[in-house]
């Protein structure tokens, strides 16, 4: 079978991106330790990696982000409060291509033709989630290994989201809850570090509406 890298969060959108992904990819997961707020979704990941019983789960500490980042983001400033709907303090800056890049490091070495992360057609304000960034940086790294790829050394990679199949948070719900049943609320979506989901973040308000619309009752528990 075909290998795939999924960068694998802990959250609905990885986990449901990965069980749809999984009857057709060996998949191999990384996730981030990028000095977020949200602790408790690298908790979700390792879970869920075995749950899904990915070949590899790899969590790679890049905390030093952190420092760079600053205050420019409300996910790891300590000063900034997090919003109840989009703002564009929300942002990591081109924190998909930070996590991509290593994550098709990875691809690369393991011969996988796949790196996927799990955008949707929901993460339209997010510039690093649209198709359009996904295909140029797809494009860059080949380019990047091609004397390798010509080689037959390396196999050319292609990054794939739910976004480029035009495929919404519901639909990755629907997808998902077939193969993971009541599990499926046990993903970690809230950008806050608590016991349960705060219910009242972007993230979480994003999580309540996606299962309303995918028509599932909600049993993620909130605060």
């Amino acid at each position: 079978m075909k290998k795939a890298v999924i960068v694998f969060s802990g959250g609905i959108d990885s986990v449901c991106a990965a069980s749809f992904l999984k009857s057709k990819y060996d998949l191999y997961g990384i996730t981030f330790s990028y000095g977020q707020k949200a602790g408790m979704e690298i908790d979700a990941a390792k879970s869920f990696s075995k749950k899904l019983g990915l070949k590899q789960h790899k969590i790679i500490d890049i905390g030093f982000m952190k420092n760079l980042y600053g205050d420019s983001n409300v996910l790891t400033s300590k000063k900034m409060k997090i919003p109840n709907k989009f703002e564009y303090s929300i942002v990591v800056p081109i924190r998909n291509a930070v996590f991509l890049s290593i994550a098709s490091a990875w691809a690369y070495t393991l011969n996988a033709s796949l790196v996927a992360y799990g955008a949707h057609t929901g993460d339209k304000h997010y510039p690093d989630c649209r198709p359009i960034f996904a295909k140029k940086l797809e494009s860059a790294f080949n380019q990047g290994e091609i004397d390798g790829i010509n080689s037959k050394l390396r196999k050319s990679i292609k990054i794939w989201s739910p976004y480029r199949e035009k495929l919404s948070k519901s639909d990755l719900l629907k997808s998902g809850i077939k193969i993971l049943g009541n599990s499926i609320f046990k993903t970690w979506s809230c950008y806050s570090n608590k016991k349960f989901h705060c219910g009242v973040c972007e993230s979480c308000n994003n999580r309540k509406f996606a299962f309303t619309n995918a028509g599932i009752k909600d049993k993620t528990k909130y605060l």
